[in-house]
């Protein structure tokens, strides 16, 4: 990317704290989490009440909100398993819901009745993704992998009916997946399918498969990298529209015409085209655009060609936008940095707009949070990486402050302007925070997410390297107490910049990082068969790239480690294994360097629930006191 004058002078005002240099109160853990998650929203039946997911009593649960007052009310009451609250029945208020067992991530799909019975939709030991309705709200569409671990196939259950009132469900399967292709998305008249064929994480085809005629068709035949992803059909089902990078180094919205087997340019953007979809009837497009790590949303009303604006909000993000059947209503979520995610609804008959939710804690003064600030910085060779500032306000002149880099999970994540309750914390306690979006994030463009492929360890870890300079040159932060964290991919970061560059970081926070490529690559899960191939392409392949792969594994390094770090990991991790955390906490012992381990017996992949989070942070906060800060 070319640094612009703009970026240059982002850079420079990032040099000097983002907030006044005034005091500010200590707040807890528990008081930043007592701020409430929460997400999704499908309206009821008569379009007075909306089904959340929020994590109010520390774990996951449906709710019901009241359009009129906000009023929450709890559906479902695990106190252990995270439940994902999916959709109401269209004609009555029974929801749908999944849940997995413990982190396990073999998700099942439920059913809650009136009467608060319980059906278990997939009571196999398989793994399960909802799909959502079709047209006519008579029936709901469902991924399985029970036939084969390796593959996920499409089902069809009529939920309507007297049958389906006694709880008697009729189930057909409407793809088999014998390819690893992986179903996307239904035309209204359930006649056609888009089917996406992952090559590698930055090569990805679309077929069109006629149920009528079960013929199968590639729509994007083309040489070199190319993404395309399906996003919905025409109303009449004869167009496709998909995003794509095709000559490009963005995605946009293309549309393929099935009569004439051309494509068509819909919608472009300076940035990636996340995502877009049509309301009920076709009149309102909902178009997302990934725009310098934050979510912009254009709502097009084509009936009257006009943009449609919401009048009133506060500076943030619109996200999560969910548009009613009567296309009356509208749902979303805004936040920021320093806002968490709030439920709204807008009515396009009045022009109305309600806040529905307050969820950040009542304990804490939102002047007091500190607001993330993009900046960019040269690395080793000149590229300009994106990251997010976070600088404390309780700054003094002349201190020098500890400071955190926050790492991704992916390898192609991405780190937004969204509000974290743990960088909230850390920064509150002192800690000068930087979210480094380095190369191969998402993003930024084809070229940046590529320029890491097969150099895991290597490359990006130099993109977090460069970033200490950065941080030295802003005047308050201590060059000798800059430490790094992260999470899944985010966590190997951690100790690969433990192992591979001993000096350069103080200390290390790795939450379920990888740590054994060799062992990784080989225990993917068996539902990510269709992907399997794709990560080989980028991350190396166990069977032919063992020693490239051992090279970059920290675990097979750990004698070159010095620095103290701290490990944190879930019992239930499909992904990470546990094992992998063992041998590298047991091997860093072993050669006397300071570590913390804490597992967690009821997580996976990502802790749930709010109880072990708060342990998490107390647990991280401590370390960093005593080795960071250098506390007694």
């Amino acid at each position: 990317m070319k640094k612009s004058y703009f970026t240059i002078l982002v850079m420079f005002i990032a040099c000097a704290p983002t907030e006044p240099l005034n005091q500010v109160p200590n707040y807890t853990i528990e008081q930043f989490m007592a701020t409430t998650q929460i997400y999704g929203g499908d309206f009821s039946s008569d379009e007075t009440e909306l089904l959340i997911t929020s994590k109010e009593s520390g774990v996951f649960n449906a709710y019901s909100v009241n359009i009129e007052t906000g009023l929450q009310t709890k559906l479902t009451t695990s106190d252990s398993n995270a439940i994902s609250a999916k959709s109401y029945f269209p004609v009555d208020n029974r929801i749908i819901f999944t849940s997995d067992q413990g982190g396990n991530e073999l998700n099942h799909i439920y059913i809650k009745n009136i009467d608060g019975a319980v059906i278990d939709l997939t009571p196999d030991s398989a793994k399960a993704s909802y799909y959502g309705w079709n047209y006519e709200k008579t029936a709901i569409f469902w991924a399985s992998n029970r036939r084969d671990p390796r593959y996920f196939d499409l089902y069809r259950t009529e939920v309507s009916g007297s049958a389906a009132e006694e709880g008697v469900f009729q189930t057909e399967s409407i793809y088999i997946n014998e390819d690893g292709f992986t179903p996307s998305t239904i035309s209204d008249n359930e006649r056609y399918l888009a089917l996406s064929e992952s090559i590698t994480t930055s090569n990805s085809n679309l077929y069109l498969l006629d149920k009528q005629t079960e013929i199968r068709t590639l729509i994007t035949p083309h040489e070199g990298d190319e993404s395309n992803s399906a996003q919905y059909f025409s109303k009449d089902g004869q167009k496709l529209y998909f995003t794509t990078n095709r000559d490009s180094e963005f995605t946009y919205l293309v549309a393929y015409d099935q009569r004439t087997g051309e494509r068509s340019l819909d919608e472009k953007a300076d940035w990636d085209i996340s995502y877009a979809y049509l309301s009920k009837s076709g009149r309102f497009k909902v178009i997302a655009i990934n725009n310098d790590a934050r979510i912009q949303i254009i709502i097009k009303d084509l009936k009257n060609d006009a943009l449609v604006t919401i009048p009133n909000l506060p500076e943030g993000d619109i996200t999560g936008v969910n548009i009613s059947e009567s296309e009356t209503k509208m749902s979303f979520y805004l936040s920021s940095s320093k806002q968490p995610n709030d439920l709204f609804i807008y009515d396009f008959t009045d022009k109305s707009v309600k806040q529905l939710t307050h969820t950040l804690s009542p304990d804490i003064n939102p002047s007091d949070l500190v607001s993330g600030t993009v900046v960019r910085f040269p690395s080793f060779d000149g590229m300009q990486i994106p990251a997010i500032l976070y600088s404390p306000k309780n700054i003094t002149k002349g201190a020098l402050l500890p400071a955190l880099l926050y790492i991704h999970g992916g390898p192609g994540g991405q780190t937004r302007l969204n509000y974290t309750d743990r960088i909230q914390y850390w920064v509150n306690n002192g800690y000068v925070v930087i979210a480094v979006n380095n190369r191969g994030s998402s993003g930024y463009g084809k070229s940046f997410y590529q320029a890491d492929d097969l150099r895991h360890g290597d490359v990006d870890l130099k993109d977090c390297i460069a970033s200490k300079k950065f941080l030295i040159n802003t005047g308050y932060v201590d060059a000798n107490k800059i430490g790094i964290m992260g999470g899944s991919y985010g966590g190997y970061m951690v100790m690969a910049a433990l192992a591979f560059a001993p000096d350069e970081f103080a200390v290390g926070v790795n939450y379920f990082g990888v740590t054994n490529w060799l062992r990784t690559l080989k225990s993917i899960p068996p539902w990510w068969e269709a992907t399997r191939n794709a990560l080989y392409a980028e991350l190396g392949n166990p069977d032919v790239d063992s020693l490239a792969l051992y090279n970059k594994s920290p675990l097979f390094f750990a004698h070159q480690i010095t620095k103290p770090f701290i490990v944190l990991q879930g019992a239930n991790d499909p992904r990470v294994l546990q094992i992998e955390s063992d041998e590298m906490v047991a091997e860093a012992k072993a050669n006397n360097v300071p570590v913390e381990y804490i597992i967690f017996p009821d997580e996976g992949h990502g802790f749930s629930k709010k109880e072990n989070n708060i342990i998490a942070s107390k647990k991280t906060l401590e370390f960093l006191d005593k080795y960071l800060k250098g506390k007694k």
